[in-house]
C-alpha cells in the first residue's frame, strides 16, 4: 500500500531509513505528521535543522554537546582521573541516569567489527590513549572502566583496548557481567548499570 500523494511517500522514505523503523511504522509515522498542525511539524523540523547546526563533539570526550568542551569534561565535580569508556552517547547517557558514576567518559563511537568493515582506525581510540600517555595539564588518569557493551564486538574492543593500555600505569577495569550477554547499555536499567559499576572487574 502507497500513499497517493508523492511527498508523503518521500516522507515514509526518510523515516524508514531511521534505525528500527520499517515501512509499516514509517507509514504510520507519516500518517501521525499529516494530523499535526502546521506549528508542531515547524518546531519538530526546527529541532532537527538545530541539531545539526548546534550540537558539536567533545573535543577531549568526544560525546555530544552544545559547548565544547562539554559539560562533563568542565566540571570540577567530576573525577578526571577515572574514564569510563564507552560506545555511543546513548550509552553514556544511559550511565548518568543511574547518577552513581561521577566519573569522565570517552565515546569510541562504536565498536570492533571486521563483518561490518569497522576497524580500531575507525574508533576513537588513539585518541583514548592520548588521554593516558599525554594527561597535559589534567589530573594523571588513574583508572579506564570499560563499559562497552557484552557482546562478541564489545569483547573484541575491550581486548584491544586493554592491550594498547598494558604500558601506562592504569587500572583497567570493566563492568560487571550483571548485564545479559549480548544486549545495549542503552537499554539495561538503571539499578542493573549502577550494581555492574560498583562491582567493575580488573581485566
Amino acid at each position: 500500500m502507497q500513499f497517493s500523494s508523492e511527498s508523503v511517500e518521500t516522507l515514509v522514505e526518510q523515516f524508514a531509513t531511521l534505525p528500527g523503523i520499517g515501512r509499516k511504522t514509517a507509514r504510520r509515522l507519516a500518517a501521525f505528521i499529516l494530523k499535526q498542525p502546521r506549528s508542531s511539524v515547524e518546531e519538530m523540523a526546527t529541532a532537527l535543522i538545530a541539531v545539526k547546526d548546534k550540537v558539536l563533539f567533545c573535543s577531549i570526550c568526544f560525546n555530544v554537546a552544545d559547548h565544547d568542551p562539554c559539560p562533563v569534561c568542565t566540571s570540577d565535580r567530576r573525577n578526571q582521573q577515572t574514564i569510563c569508556v564507552v560506545e555511543e552517547p546513548s550509552d553514556l547517557m544511559a550511565i548518568e541516569r543511574t547518577g552513581g558514576y561521577t566519573g569522565a567518559y570517552h565515546v569510541l563511537g562504536g565498536a570492533i567489527s571486521p563483518l561490518d568493515g569497522i576497524g580500531p582506525e575507525d574508533l576513537r581510540i588513539k585518541e583514548l590513549v592520548a588521554r593516558v600517555a599525554a594527561p597535559t595539564d589534567r589530573p594523571a588518569v588513574e583508572e579506564i572502566i570499560l563499559a562497552v557493551n557484552p557482546s562478541v564486538e564489545g569483547d573484541t574492543t575491550a581486548y584491544y583496548i586493554t592491550q594498547l593500555l598494558a604500558p601506562f600505569k592504569v587500572q583497567v577495569t570493566r563492568l560487571a557481567r550483571g548485564i545479559p550477554i549480548g544486549s545495549d547499555l542503552e537499554f539495561t536499567d538503571e539499578a542493573t548499570l549502577t550494581r555492574a559499576i560498583e562491582a567493575r572487574e580488573t581485566v
